[in-house]
């Protein structure tokens, strides 16, 4: 039985120029302890896709699937309390600009103890114990005196620790990461990285690893599923979708990508098909349709 199960997942926003599908249809699983990535440009709806799962889209979403299941929870069913009761404590997520997820109005250590109060009922001795022992194990040196900082007194990289530190406090059964490393510099994107997996493979935690970047995808992952305008066009394991690429899209993202072992090499440029299919979507969209109805005609 898989963790994460989603059949045909459909979010349509309401606009003032009508009904907009970003995610149509989309298919996923992720098994237990298992680290899948979901891949595309921006705007192609990975992060409304996890946000949808999660339950966090605003009111003018409205959100359809045949199946939205976590282990025996279904999650088109639960009432707001329950759903509370699961999302931080056996589905966490990490969120792509640590420098605005965070509060800036309370510290570090807050923020992490006030997850362990909700979802574990800790007693302050405790909370603060544990809140110590995160902040070390996401690799946060003097974690005692980190705790007491805020927000605006960490770098970009400390932040993302104390978000991944908060995300794993209740040792979740699935970890969302969306985008975690874009606003961080290569040596620190990297660091991240390790720690992610370190942390998947010493807790069992299974991820749904969201990115643009099939490089840092091919570091951390065992299945990739290739998004493009709300569709999942190609999934597979991580080895055959990077070396052995079907879809035009998946081929045009790989071609972005600059090749540091052949730098005489320039970027390919996007394949014809996958720009004429855009332009009927965007020409249908601009005619008032949906962009779902232009793909499925």
């Amino acid at each position: 039985m898989s963790l994460l199960a989603i059949r045909n997942l459909s979010v349509t926003f309401a606009t003032r120029h009508g009904s907009f599908k970003v995610v149509d249809g989309v298919d996923l699983n992720v098994e237990p302890n298992e680290v899948v990535a979901i891949v595309g440009e921006s705007g192609s709806g990975k992060s409304v896709a996890m946000l949808a799962v999660m339950g966090l889209l605003p009111h003018t979403a409205t959100v359809t699937a045949d199946r939205l299941t976590f282990e025996d929870y279904d999650l088109r069913r639960l009432s707001d309390r329950e759903r509370r009761a699961i999302i931080g404590r056996d589905i966490a997520m990490i969120f792509q600009e640590p420098m605005s997820s965070l509060n800036p109005c309370f510290t570090a250590g807050f923020q992490i103890a006030e997850v362990l109060r909700t979802h574990l009922g800790m007693d302050r001795a405790a909370r603060k114990r544990r809140v110590a022992e995160l902040l070390a194990e996401v690799g946060i040196t003097d974690p005692e005196r980190r705790a007491h900082s805020f927000p605006h007194q960490l770098s970009g990289g400390m932040s993302q620790r104390v978000m991944i530190a908060m995300a794993l406090a209740c040792r979740p059964k699935l970890l969302i990461a969306d985008e975690p490393t874009t606003a961080l510099d290569v040596t620190v994107q990297k660091q991240i990285l390790r720690l992610i997996r370190a942390l998947q493979e010493r807790h069992g935690t299974s991820v749904l690893f969201v990115s643009h970047d099939l490089g840092v995808v091919a570091q951390i992952c065992d299945r990739v599923s290739v998004l493009y305008m709300g569709k999942v066009v190609e999934q597979g394991g991580t080895a055959d979708i990077l070396q052995n690429p079907r879809h035009p899209y998946t081929r045009a993202l790989l071609a972005a990508n600059p090749r540091y072992d052949r730098p005489d090499t320039g970027l390919e440029p996007t394949p014809p098909e996958v720009l004429a299919a855009l332009r009927a979507e965007i020409a249908a969209f601009d005619a008032g349709g949906s962009v779902g109805e232009a793909r499925d005609g």
